[in-house]
């Protein structure tokens, strides 16, 4: 069967179109725990995140694997390959299998209650904060209030102000702007003292430590909760979508001095949709 170029172009397309759409929709994945299941939904915004850990799905690097570091209030690790057939008491970390990728922080994605994250090494030997993906967090945290996350945004914004300030009022500047107070030249003073300030305002504002949480944050934190000082730090890549009591049971399990469950909480994850 031939053929014309019309329609064999128009296939070409419609494959490119699919294979695109494909590449760039949220993934669902399932992970079954003798707690319960729990369903995820991974971002398009994080592809190396996602295309990592469906990856990993399909070999099944985390079936078998523990739910190995729980802290109520805070989050619900697993996924490390040396969890699996961990005897009672042995103490979990990053096991054997790391894949380190690099991070991909978005604003629009945050640690509120249910989010996926991959946890990392320290910033003194990892400074550009790249995930290890070969295994994964969720976040359970708590429900703050408005004024919790206001002094929490004063606490680093004020001390932040301070510093830009101080880097550009120096005391040669500062000197110039006393001396032309005290020759009344007030046209010169006010001059020099807008481009300091615009300049602070700039750099302030433009700023990567600033700490503003938006509108969708604000309302995160304060009804279903989080981990807000977690963000910006590890990269969000996914939510839980059902399951969030399980989650809660998982949590609320009693653990060792490792925070790991008495009783294991194993794990077997499938992808549902690419």
């Amino acid at each position: 069967m031939k053929f014309s170029k019309k329609v064999l172009f128009g296939i070409a397309i419609l494959l490119i179109t699919n294979l695109s759409f494909g590449q760039t929709t949220n993934s669902i994945i399932l992970i079954e725990t003798n707690m319960g299941n729990i369903k995820l939904m991974l971002y398009k915004e994080t592809p190396k995140h996602r295309q990592n850990f469906l990856q990993l799905i399909e070999n099944g690097h985390f079936n078998g694997t523990l739910f190995y570091r729980v802290i109520k209030g805070f989050v619900a690790q697993g996924g490390s390959q040396d969890s699996r057939n961990a005897p009672a008491g042995k103490m979990i970390g990053y096991g054997s299998s790391n894949r380190t990728i690099e991070s991909e922080f978005n604003p629009k994605y945050f640690h509120k209650k249910g989010a996926i994250a991959a946890p990392r090494k320290p910033d003194n030997v990892n400074i550009f904060k790249e995930s290890d993906i070969s295994q994964f967090y969720i976040a359970h945290g708590r429900v703050f209030t408005d004024e919790e996350l206001t002094l929490m945004e004063k606490e680093v914004n004020v001390p932040l102000r301070k510093r830009i300030v101080k880097r550009f009022l120096t005391a040669s500047k500062r000197a110039v702007l006393d001396s032309l107070k005290k020759a009344g030249k007030v046209e010169e003073f006010r001059a020099i003292a807008k481009i300091i300030k615009e300049s602070i305002e700039f750099e302030y504002n433009s700023s990567k430590e600033r700490l503003e949480y938006s509108e969708a944050r604000r309302k995160a934190y304060t009804t279903v909760g989080g981990v807000p000082h977690l963000d910006g730090n590890y990269t969000v890549f996914g939510e839980v979508i059902e399951g969030l009591d399980v989650l809660d049971k998982i949590v609320n399990l009693k653990t060792d001095a490792n925070d790991r469950p008495y009783q294991d909480v194993k794990m077997k994850v499938k992808i549902l949709k690419y």
